[in-house]
């Protein structure tokens, strides 16, 4: 260690050179560097990304080195590029100044010329030095060193730029480096392994093949090496050399990965050639193709790495005609933005949105989609294939450059956050934590600009990159196709054949991709603003469409909006200014058939998908306020005709209103069902209201009106597809003759049933009427009195259980509760129901069990007759009604969740039960109302696998687009709930 100078003279303070340890001026004088002839080394020092670290790591370097300090310090002075290169990773890498200082000689390594070391030479000199020592523990130390040298060369003539003016190592240059480095690496841990176990003897021959980053020459300073292993015989001893190989690869070097072999983890870590090649014949998955693109040996035997290769490359290029590409794709997709914990997406380089990965796999795909017909994307860098892609037209040229530059960028970011401490890392520094991300700009040789000081150049930059990668990753894969699709007379040259634009749209989710290029011609042809604005969106919002269950009929849907609105210069701008509609309306269009009709003829729904103050304004409407408003409006038409229209057109904008915010999951099941029937109600309200300002006489109504609601509508419990179940009582009002009142009465209802029920393009208004007295030959208006009478005389087992539903809701509201105070002695009879009418009313479920179900339908999967579908647990529910009402009021209630919820707080039944009971109710309910979401119509009859079932899973608010997963659980529900109703119901 230099003593301190006597010879002292003005020289920078520590603040002015970026020093802020209290501890720096005393580093300073036990290195000697208390000079003027130290001044131009100082200001070196004060350019390294991290000056105390690298001061302080010096300090120990000096004290490892003892009396070969003065050889270093003279060195310092007089060789600029030593002082450059030292400095610049001191202030990088903790873990390099630690291995420096383990071995202080190695200094040397980075003074003078120095140059990287081919791939030839490093591997010689990796495996020489396997070859010199005797087993695999005297290898150990000397091979870890030899790495850890040959990445301190590498890394210091990457960082040295930031601190002198070193030529920039190109980013490629550096991966192709890092995975020569593991080669060699790779090549001297398996000549250990082969002598460990095979000794003497005969060696048999085995190849590491390198896949991901490092098979692409595109490695990351610290980065597990992914390989697959072939050999000639796959025996116990070549199992126990690639098993020996990874163990003392992970304590030399790096963790060496053999995941993406044929069956993964569980599957053989050694196959042979044969082996490998009849795997990925017969049982390989898409995602298994996807990673072979980056296949390379790497080590041991080279022909027998070349022959694999040409054995499976040429099933590389034809994954893309495989029957579940398109779906598998997709899934691998989703799992990628699964597998990253919300609280860091921001930070994360690697799989955050605008990430690596977005390039990555964006790339891969397009790849896999042209490569059978082009082999000049048949390379394995990221890098490489942009520019191919770019080259062949699957690519817009600038935008390929473009995404290079970004791609290449949040790499160099990898890389410096990884050198730090030769950790595995892709996350950035938190956002407030300015020294970290300071450091994070210096290192990666982000330069202050006229505004901004490194840092701030970094934070902006950081944003620009990942908006930029963002917008890339979707244009990508749309832009070309609409370049494909432009009118010739635009003058524009098309970057991609019509054959290319359909293999491509196939892959991206599309089955009919013909159809598909003739909707992007007519959105995107027509002159002015129009189709301006159309080019501008369709890159994203197909990105966003080929998420969804059904991209072909959402396209479609599109186009079809987008005509009909073609004057309304509102929409597009909506659009375009509002990423949250755009996304919204992709996602209801590619899943509903339900809701583009609706918004063709309500688009004003769609301007309620923006976010207001409070959260999405889908959900600012009160069912209780519209109810209201719609009513009103109607009221304002003497014309019952132009009323009713009146209502109809907010009831239009209400069930696209409903509809959308369940499909983008803003409601409850509960909650739809509650706002579908408030809607009903207020309809009947407005049309029963239009009809008696119509027909009442000039000396005013002859009768009060009421309307009760029956079934779902009853308990509020309605769905899409679902009737209005009511009956009609009147009362004579004073002075008025009881035939001419009902006649009167009987005029009105019929009026209301026969205009709710003419035909439009809306979801249709079926009045239903039939749970009156004596059903369908009864009249449809009786008196209060003539109801009383009936039921007290003449109510069968069914018409009792159908008024355990009984609601008023429109007309008299007063003479409507009389009627429900004059029922509730038939619906809770005193002593219960009888055991007559128990063993009657069993005896018409498993009629209707027998006999009601269609021709056809899969008794399991039927959501309302299936097995413990709605009609299982809604007679389930009336009959403990029937029987314990009685003595337990809460059961006084028309929903079926809240009797539920009455039978388990009476603990009439166990909890656990009711939970079974509920969950399927809710299920089937969810189920039921995707169904006529997605298909458009009503239906109870869930479809087998395939994109309909994903559909209905979407719509159901599953929490993925597998069909599959959500049929199980549909299956699971409904069958632990039928057990529960063959117990309870059956007795």
């Amino acid at each position: 260690m230099a003593r301190p100078s006597t010879e002292r003279s003005t020289l920078p303070s520590t603040g002015r050179l970026g020093l802020v340890e209290n501890q720096a001026p005393a580093h300073l004088d036990r290195l000697g560097w208390n000079t003027d002839r130290h001044v131009e080394l100082l200001w070196s020092l004060s350019r390294a990304p991290d000056a105390d670290s690298a001061l302080q790591t010096m300090v120990r370097l000096a004290d490892a080195l003892g009396d070969g300090w003065d050889r270093l310090d003279a060195a310092l002075l007089s060789d600029k590029p030593l002082r450059g290169r030292l400095f610049a990773v001191l202030g990088s890498s903790l873990a390099l100044g630690d291995h420096l200082v383990a071995h202080p000689e190695k200094w040397e390594l980075l003074a003078g010329k120095v140059a990287l070391s081919t791939a030839e030479a490093l591997r010689e000199e990796f495996i020489a030095l396997a070859q010199s020592v005797t087993d695999a523990a005297s290898a150990m130390l000397p091979l870890r060193t030899l790495y850890r040298d040959r990445l301190l060369v590498l890394a210091a003539l990457d960082v040295a730029p930031t601190v002198e003016n070193e030529p920039v190592l190109p980013f490629s240059t550096v991966g192709e480096h890092l995975s020569d480095l593991a080669d060699a690496a790779l090549a001297s841990a398996l000549e250990v392994a082969m002598r460990s176990v095979c000794g003497d003897a005969d060696r048999p021959r085995i190849a590491i093949i390198a896949m991901g980053k490092c098979g692409a020459r595109e490695l990351n300073y610290v980065s597990d090496v992914d390989v697959i292993f072939v050999s000639d015989p796959a025996d116990g001893t070549t199992t126990r050399v690639a098993g020996e190989m990874m163990r003392f690869a992970a304590d030399a070097f790096f963790e060496v990965d053999a995941a993406l072999r044929p069956e993964g983890k569980h599957g053989q870590l050694v196959r042979t050639l044969d082996s490998h090649v009849a795997y990925y014949q017969r049982w390989a998955r898409t995602w298994e193709f996807q990673a072979l693109m980056k296949a390379r040996p790497a080590a041991g035997d080279a022909d027998l790495g070349r022959e694999y290769i040409q054995a499976l490359s040429p099933m590389v290029w034809t994954a893309c005609e495989r029957e579940d590409f398109v779906p598998e794709v997709q899934a691998m997709r989703r799992r990628v933005e699964e597998l990253l914990p919300a609280g860091v997406r921001g930070r994360e380089l690697k799989l955050g949105t605008g990430g690596l990965r977005d390039v990555e796999f964006a790339v891969q795909l397009l790849q896999l989609v042209h490569g059978r017909n082009d082999e000049s994307l048949h390379v394995a860098s990221t890098v490489d294939a942009l520019a191919a892609l770019g080259a062949g037209g699957y690519v817009g040229r600038d935008d390929a450059a473009n995404l290079t530059a970004s791609y290449e960028f949040l790499r160099l970011l990898e890389h410096r956050l990884q050198l730090q401490r030769l950790k595995r890392t892709h996350l950035l520094p938190e956002a407030d934590d300015d020294e970290a991300l300071r450091w994070l700009a210096r290192a990666a040789h982000v330069r202050p600009d006229g505004q901004h000081d490194a840092l701030g150049v970094l934070r902006e930059e950081l944003k620009r990159q990942s908006l930029r990668v963002s917008r890339l990753h979707a244009k990508l894969f749309y832009q070309p196709l609409l370049e494909s699709v432009r009118q010739p007379a635009l003058g524009i040259e098309p970057g991609m054949s019509t054959a290319a634009a359909e293999r491509q749209l196939a892959a991206l989710g599309y089955e009919g991709p013909q159809s598909a290029l003739t909707h992007l011609a007519a959105l995107t042809g027509e002159r002015g603003r129009r189709g301006r604005v159309q080019r501008v969106l369709l890159p994203t919002l197909l990105d966003w469409l080929s998420d969804t269950p059904d991209p072909d009929a959402g396209l479609l849907s599109y186009r079809r909006i987008s005509e009909a609105l073609a004057e309304q210069r509102w929409y597009l701008s909506t659009l375009r200014d509002e990423g949250a509609v755009a996304k919204r309306l992709m996602r209801v269009l590619g899943t509903s058939a339900y809701v583009p009709d609706l918004l063709m003829r309500a688009p004003e729904v769609i301007q309620l998908y923006a976010d207001g103050p409070n959260g999405p304004k889908l959900l600012d409407t009160e069912p209780e306020a519209m109810a209201r408003g719609l009513v009103a409006s109607a009221g304002r038409h003497a014309d019952p005709v132009r009323a009713i229209d009146a209502a109809r057109t907010l009831r239009r904008r209400e069930l696209a209103r409903i509809a959308s915010a369940d499909l983008l999951g803003m409601l409850e099941v509960t909650q739809v069902c509650r706002a579908l029937t408030a809607l009903w109600v207020a309809v009947l309200q407005a049309a029963l209201d239009a009809v008696m300002r119509a027909n009442a006489p000039e000396g005013g109504p002859p009768a009060r009106i009421a309307v009760i609601g029956m079934g779902r509508l009853g308990g509020q419990e309605l769905g899409y597809g679902s009737d209005a179940d009511v009956m009609f009582v009147c009362e004579p009002c004073s002075g008025a003759e009881e035939s001419a009142a009902v006649k009167w009465a009987t005029g009105v209802a019929e009026g209301v049933r026969s205009r709710l029920g003419t035909p439009s393009a809306d979801p249709p208004l079926e009045v239903d009427t039939g749970l009156r007295p004596e059903g369908r030959n009864g009249p449809l208006v009786r008196t209060l009195a003539s109801y009383e009478a009936y039921y007290a005389q003449w109510a069968q087992p069914w018409e009792v259980q159908a008024l355990l539903r009984a609601h008023r809701v429109a007309g008299d509201l007063e003479l409507g509760e009389r009627f429900l105070l004059t029922i509730d002695k038939t619906r809770y009879p005193a002593g219960g129901a009888s055991a007559q009418a128990v063993q009657e009313i069993r005896r018409i479920k498993a009629r209707v069990d027998a006999e009601r179900l269609p021709r056809g339908a899969d008794p399991n999967t039927h959501t309302k007759l299936g097995r413990g579908g709605l009609a299982d647990i809604e007679w389930t529910v009336q009959l403990m009604q029937l029987r314990f009402a009685h003595k337990v009021p809460a059961l006084h209630c028309t929903s079926t969740l809240e009797a539920l919820n009455a039978i388990g707080a009476a603990e009439l039944i166990a909890e656990g039960d009711v939970d079974l009971l509920r969950q399927a109710w809710l299920t089937a309910t969810r189920a039921r109302n995707a169904l006529v979401l997605v298909r458009g119509k009503p239906t109870d009859q869930l479809p087998g696998p395939g994109r309909m079932l994903n559909a209905v899973a979407v719509a159901a608010g599953w929490d993925s687009d597998d069909g599959g997963e959500f049929l199980d659980n549909y299956l699971r529900v409904t069958r632990r709930a039928k057990t529960v109703v063959r117990k309870v119901f059956g007795g």
